[in-house]
């Protein structure tokens, strides 16, 4: 029914997000008449495809299994949700990854999803649009920064056009595996970091300046400081999305962090598999804040996948 591009024609859709640590299934009914996204069910699961991905450049048979899991799960769901179409984008561990064709056949074969690599300006642009899909009150320009495990995205436009973007090769899993030894970190490990993230940020946020009282963030370390922040021990939704962040609260929380130990990191409601990344994922939004000059950012649950899912609603209207 799809095929006749009919604008009254709702579709249901699982749109998944394969990152370097988490793997994130939204299942969406798509309404191209009203051109809106009802959000039906997420699911997050920490995958950790990327692990050893920047020093091996290959996707070890342990984390190829753990996807394979994960999706064969989420195929089950999208079927019991009576999904018409899955829609799946891997991100940054399966770029760099020299066997990603043989992880998308084996995943093809084994979970019957296939998966699409996307380049790095892609996923800038999807999560541009995805992270603040179905909002009201969208400023005129404004800066979207994802910080994934294996690289950060930030781009900057209005609601209509997305006008700059850079990917750039820091995120939580990939810094962490690269220049920590222990939590805490010593530091000179966290002055050898700060250094290396501020080299790549200085020299790439120029265009962003226009934008910087405007900025929504995504992603599980913008979700994870935003929970911690209001005390909350378990994640929910509803106080997360839209949260000002500002940037005192980033400061103190990694000050705190800077003195964890990955059991003391745990207590504060982290999950194990994201626990022993936020320290340096937190540092990455720290630095992005300082040089930039952020004072706040809205913290969005949304990001890739509805992006996933705003670009199929735009196919179904005609309008790509």
């Amino acid at each position: 029914m799809a095929l006749k591009l009919d604008k009254t024609i709702m579709k249901r859709v699982s749109c998944i997000d394969i990152g370097t640590n988490t793997a994130l299934l939204l299942i969406a009914d798509l309404e191209p008449e009203s051109g809106t996204i009802n959000p039906l069910y997420h699911q997050q699961t920490i995958v950790r495809l990327g692990k050893n991905v920047d020093a091996e450049k290959i996707i070890d048979q342990a984390a190829l299994q753990r996807l394979i899991a994960c999706l064969s799960e989420y195929r089950q769901i999208s079927d019991q949700h009576n999904a018409e179409e899955i829609i799946a984008a891997g991100t940054s561990a399966l770029r760099d990854a020299q066997n990603h064709h043989e992880v998308i056949s084996e995943v093809a074969r084994e979970a019957g999803i296939t998966i699409r690599c996307i380049a790095g300006h892609e996923e800038a642009e999807l999560t541009f649009f995805g992270a603040v899909a179905g909002m009201s009150n969208i400023p005129d320009l404004f800066t979207v920064i994802d910080i994934g495990g294996g690289s950060t995205e930030i781009s900057i436009g209005s609601a209509t056009a997305l006008e700059e973007s850079v990917s750039l090769n820091i995120g939580s899993v990939r810094l962490t595996e690269r220049l920590f030894t222990t939590l805490p970190p010593p530091q000179h490990e966290v002055d050898a970091a700060k250094k290396h993230i501020n080299d790549l940020l200085t020299s790439s946020l120029l265009p962003f300046f226009a934008a910087r009282d405007h900025v929504y963030g995504v992603a599980g370390t913008l979700t994870t400081i935003a929970q911690v922040s209001q005390g909350l021990k378990h994640f929910d939704a509803l106080k997360v999305h839209n949260y000002p962040l500002s940037f005192n609260e980033v400061h103190t929380f990694l000050e705190k962090l800077k003195e964890s130990s990955l059991e003391q990191i745990i207590h504060l409601g982290i999950p194990d598999g994201r626990a022993d990344v936020i320290t340096m994922g937190t540092l990455i939004l720290h630095q992005f804040m300082r040089l930039l000059g952020v004072a706040e950012i809205r913290v969005s649950i949304q990001g890739l996948r509805f992006g996933i899912a705003q670009q199929e609603l735009l196919r179904l209207q005609g309008n790509i």
